[in-house]
């Protein structure tokens, strides 16, 4: 069974206007297992005693393999994205899978990007390099084509979010 280890749901008390577009001041994207009990908490605390309106990880959501419709409406909805990359983010297909959908609201529908580096290099992220090669050659392993294609847009995504 596969586990969801990425961010969506939870959400900071901040007034919602709803004559906006934006359902929420920022998504946070991470890998839980590396930075949910230490920087992301944090960072989410942070965030909520600012008032900033934070879509973030709950445990409630689904897991599976594909990203689910309240989680694309939770990113889709969010003025910012924030993205935590750590050692394990490219390990995660959920994890990519967000950053794909983050870098097309970047582009299609202005949402600003910041990434953070948390224990890894840009370089790493930008380049598929360290633990992000070794991610992508497990990836790859056995790959169809269609898995080869959506490696080459987590690839793309990584490329730019690293930029």
């Amino acid at each position: 069974m596969a586990s969801r280890t990425c961010s969506s749901g939870r959400s900071s008390s901040s007034s919602y206007n709803s004559n906006s577009k934006w359902r929420y001041d920022v998504f946070l994207s991470f890998r839980g297992e590396d930075t949910r009990k230490n920087f992301t908490d944090h960072l989410y605390s942070a965030l909520d005693r600012g008032n900033i309106n934070t879509s973030t990880d709950d445990e409630k959501l689904p897991r599976g393999e594909e990203i689910s419709p309240h989680l694309l409406k939770s990113i889709e909805g969010s003025r910012i994205a924030i993205i935590v990359f750590s050692k394990t983010f490219a390990d995660s297909k959920w994890c990519l899978d967000e950053l794909v959908k983050i870098m097309e609201c970047e582009k299609e529908k202005g949402q600003k990007v910041f990434p953070i580096f948390y224990g890894v290099e840009p370089s790493e992220v930008r380049n598929q390099t360290g633990s992000y090669g070794e991610a992508f050659k497990n990836h790859q392993t056995n790959a169809d084509e269609e898995k080869k294609k959506k490696i080459e847009e987590w690839k793309a995504a990584l490329r730019k979010a690293g930029n």
